[in-house]
């Protein structure tokens, strides 16, 4: 290990507990149980904000992640406390759905199954389960598994759709968030199926469970990898027709190390290979999104010509993962070099040195995008896999 190295992993093991300690200190509804909806810009609670499931899935999976590194049982604490929640509020055993969000009261908001929030679930479940062995969380998770293969999975076209009502019937809004586009397959969520089916096949090796993946897999390469610029396409309808729509760098390179990594979970050897392919493509495809101070850009529409010049927290925690990835497959020192560079523009701008955490991001004259702190979709997963991902991959 080179001082470089050395002397990263220090910086990212402390970034890691200060953000863990942050989340335990910070986000505890202590009057509903749980973790409160939201935290502003400003770091203030907002105590009647609507509870999102994404974001307890994804406490549920940084804390039990984590716990297997630090060994802390309040760690351990704060995960059984989501699932304990996740269980109890989010999870409708009616349908055997999952509610998308939830009133601060605990009283459903909207019922809705959205594919995204139940492959989330999946994931945080089946890392719970590892640290626990509850085999409640493992029964939910394949639960929930079975649902998306039974409502979501298109065994005509191939692939996921993307959401539905309580109770399983078509839904005329299926999108994740009001920027994102009305199509019924997304690369946001199958990516993130796979992500939640690979977790889940590490604590149950179940074989049609990993042939699922194995397919799964096989979809996003087909459809999803543009093999001619290495950027991914993001919106389909149910007949693999595309929408076009902008490049997200973020996703880009979240893509290039996450769907190898899952290649690798269920040891598809042909699969390994061309992800591991993949993985250097759209790495280097996402250097065009790098900016001089190594600072990532948030999204670039080619058809304007129009780049977002936005640079938000999630994707430059996905390119620490990305670009080591990337070192690590081709022993490439230019790839370490961009890891470091993107480091110090984290610790300049990104992390909240006063009040922990990381910012919603900056604009281009680096004046602090006024967004949560804590909320629907800020939540200590990027950021805390990232750190959790070097610290395992750099070599001690």
């Amino acid at each position: 290990m080179s001082i470089k190295q050395k002397q990263l992993k220090a910086e990212l093991t402390a970034e890691l507990y200060n953000i863990l300690s942050y989340w335990s200190d910070n986000t505890m509804d202590n009057k509903n149980g749980g973790f409160v909806g939201q935290i502003d810009g400003n770091n203030e609670i907002v105590s009647d904000a609507e509870k999102g499931s994404v974001l307890n899935a994804r406490i549920l999976w940084t804390f039990s992640s984590s716990y297997q590194l630090s060994k802390n049982e309040k760690h351990k604490n704060v995960a059984k406390r989501a699932f304990d929640y996740l269980s109890t509020h989010f999870y409708d055993a009616e349908s055997g759905g999952l509610f998308w969000s939830i009133n601060a009261d605990t009283s459903p908001k909207d019922t809705k199954n959205q594919i995204y929030a139940l492959a989330f679930a999946i994931y945080g479940l089946s890392e719970y389960y590892i640290i626990s062995k509850d085999e409640k969380a493992l029964e939910m998770a394949i639960n929930l598994y079975h649902k998306i293969q039974q409502y979501s999975y298109d065994p005509i076209n191939k692939g996921y759709l993307e959401a539905f009502t309580r109770d399983w019937q078509n839904i005329d809004d299926l999108r994740l968030s009001d920027k994102d586009a009305n199509e019924k397959k997304t690369m946001n969520t199958h990516l993130h199926i796979v992500e939640g089916f690979a977790n889940l096949y590490k604590v149950w090796k179940d074989e049609t469970l990993r042939n699922v993946i194995v397919e799964l897999l096989e979809t996003i390469e087909t459809h999803f990898i543009n093999e001619k610029t290495g950027h991914l396409h993001l919106f389909f309808d149910e007949k693999w027709v595309e929408k076009p729509d902008v490049i997200s760098y973020g996703h880009d390179i979240e893509a290039a190390w996450l769907l190898q990594q899952c290649a690798e979970i269920v040891d598809d050897k042909k699969l390994i290979a061309n992800y591991k392919k993949y993985a250097l493509q759209m790495t280097n495809a996402t250097l065009e999104g790098i900016d001089t101070d190594g600072g990532l850009w948030y999204e670039f529409d080619p058809e304007t010509n129009e780049l977002i010049d936005e640079k938000h927290w999630w994707p430059q925690a996905e390119l620490l993962i990305g670009f080591y990835n990337a070192y690590q497959l081709t022993g490439n020192e230019n790839y370490f070099e961009v890891v470091l560079k993107n480091w110090e523009f984290i610790k300049t701008h990104i992390v909240d040195s006063q009040n922990g955490e990381w910012f919603w991001g900056v604009n281009r004259d680096y004046s602090l995008i006024e967004k949560d702190k804590a909320g629907f979709w800020k939540c200590p997963y990027h950021n805390g896999r990232a750190c959790l991902e070097l610290i395992n991959r750099i070599e001690t």
